[in-house]
């Protein structure tokens, strides 16, 4: 039975898929945060390189790659997809598992998709430096990969709490040339400002976000790059799933469910995208499935509402599933997983019902991880893991319906860099964190207010 599906470079997508291009109706406009009227594209160029702001804004159905970044891509991809046959067997499924691994990248996950494009773009348009955040580091990792092959300075704020967790992301960024600062810190007004209230503030995505933008705002030769949430990122993604498709193919077979981890929603989107278009117009359709953890609810318990990206208000306001952008979250492992909003387009995508949302506690997931590496060989990222939890969940759904259904899951990120946390699983130190009422309440109640 054939374990392996490989594309040959020259099968690599030459294009990007846009979602945006199959929606029935068009996404709800992105406002400006002072203002509060919908944004132009010289808004944005404070962010911005030219080319990008395109993109984002753009509803074409396929957006060329450059063959600059082409070449880059080569270097990992096509990335494999895998039938998890040991998995299968120990599970006693009569399900089909396959599953699509984006941690063969140097940076050892799916974000070098978007950094390699945008660290492209920029330097393209004269940019010296670039300004980003990360939580577990995988996007952090990634823009330092790409700065260092496009001669591009890179700072990154880490979340306090992923810093001190994952010293060794910080190390290979640093190997990449890239400075890491945890944050909050001294570096920016905002970070000072929050430093000020709790010196031992853990942070949050939010908060980096606002110490990355407020210094690429004030510098011409400074742009901001964002690992996740914006249409431009997602559309970068989207080759995991163009590439999927062809396998599917190879396989000859068609996925009945896809499973993905979802955070801000970029690895998610670069699977699932592609198939839902491809029903959207009319062709198979497949059950989705958005897998959350269960201390940062977006989909499943966010509101859908206008909202910052940023703890500072810095940012544009975009319609998208929300916790508050003042959510700080519990400091949980799957550091890619804990930010406040979910990506616009997965969010309208939400509200369209292309898919279903389910959330898992941190434990659970890391037993799955476990599980999935003792079959597979490979051991997961902590956000990986709750992709894995939700195929194993729905292959022993198929068992107990007896039904020989094809599942397809994005394993977004090797764990090599996670070791700290599987240690402490081992040692029955990882606690459960549910967000409560309560808080969640607290944090929906400063969602900004907004008529149109």
């Amino acid at each position: 039975m054939q374990t392996k599906f490989l594309l040959d470079e020259s099968q690599m997508p030459k294009y990007w898929y846009n979602l945006q291009a199959d929606f029935p109706e068009p996404l709800p406009a992105v406002l400006h945060p002072g203002t509060r009227q919908p944004v132009s594209p010289s808004d944005l160029e404070p962010l911005f390189p030219v080319s990008l702001i395109e993109q984002e804004m753009t509803t074409e159905r396929e957006v060329e790659i450059p063959e600059p970044v082409q070449d880059v891509y080569r270097l990992w991809r096509p990335a494999p997809m895998f039938r998890a046959h040991r998995l299968e067997k120990a599970l006693g499924t009569p399900a089909r598992i396959f599953y699509k691994y984006e941690g063969v990248s140097p940076a050892g996950s799916h974000k070098p998709n978007s950094a390699i494009p945008q660290a492209f773009y920029n330097r393209e348009a004269g940019t010296r430096r670039l300004t980003t955040e990360t939580g577990a580091g995988q996007w952090g990792t990634s823009l330092s990969f790409a700065g260092s092959l496009f001669d591009l300075d890179v700072t990154v704020f880490q979340v306090r709490v992923s810093y001190n967790q994952k010293p060794y992301r910080r190390a290979v960024m640093e190997t990449y040339g890239a400075n890491c600062v945890a944050s909050p810190s001294e570096l920016t007004a905002f970070g000072r400002k929050v430093l000020a209230e709790d010196p031992n503030h853990t942070g949050s995505l939010g908060i980096a976000i606002s110490e990355a933008v407020e210094l690429a705002v004030q510098d011409p030769n400074t742009k901001y790059a964002l690992g996740s949430v914006l249409n431009h990122v997602l559309l970068h993604q989207t080759v995991i799933g163009l590439e999927s498709m062809q396998q599917m193919e190879m396989a000859d077979c068609w996925p009945d469910v896809i499973v993905g981890c979802t955070g801000g929603g970029s690895n998610f989107a670069g699977l699932a995208f592609p198939f839902m278009g491809h029903a959207l117009r009319g062709g198979e359709k497949s059950r989705i499935v958005a897998v959350e953890p269960s201390a940062c609810p977006t989909l499943t318990r966010g509101k859908y509402a206008y909202d910052y990206g940023d703890t500072a208000h810095m940012t544009p306001l975009t319609k998208m599933h929300t916790l508050g952008s003042d959510f700080t979250p519990p400091g949980f492992h799957a550091g890619g997983l804990r930010y406040h909003g979910m990506a616009p387009m997965v969010s309208y995508a939400k509200e369209l019902g292309l898919f279903d949302a389910v959330s898992y506690t941190q434990r659970e997931c890391f037993e799955a991880g476990v599980l999935f590496a003792r079959s597979e060989g490979i051991v997961p990222a902590p956000e990986a893991n709750h992709a894995v939890k939700g195929a194993i969940d729905e292959a022993l759904r198929c068992k107990l319906e007896g039904k020989d259904e094809v599942i397809l899951f994005n394993l977004s990120g090797h764990g090599h860099f996670d070791m700290a946390a599987y240690t402490s699983y081992f040692a029955g130190e990882l606690s459960d964190h549910e967000y409560d009422e309560q808080e969640l309440a607290m944090a929906l109640s400063g969602l900004p207010s907004v008529s149109l």
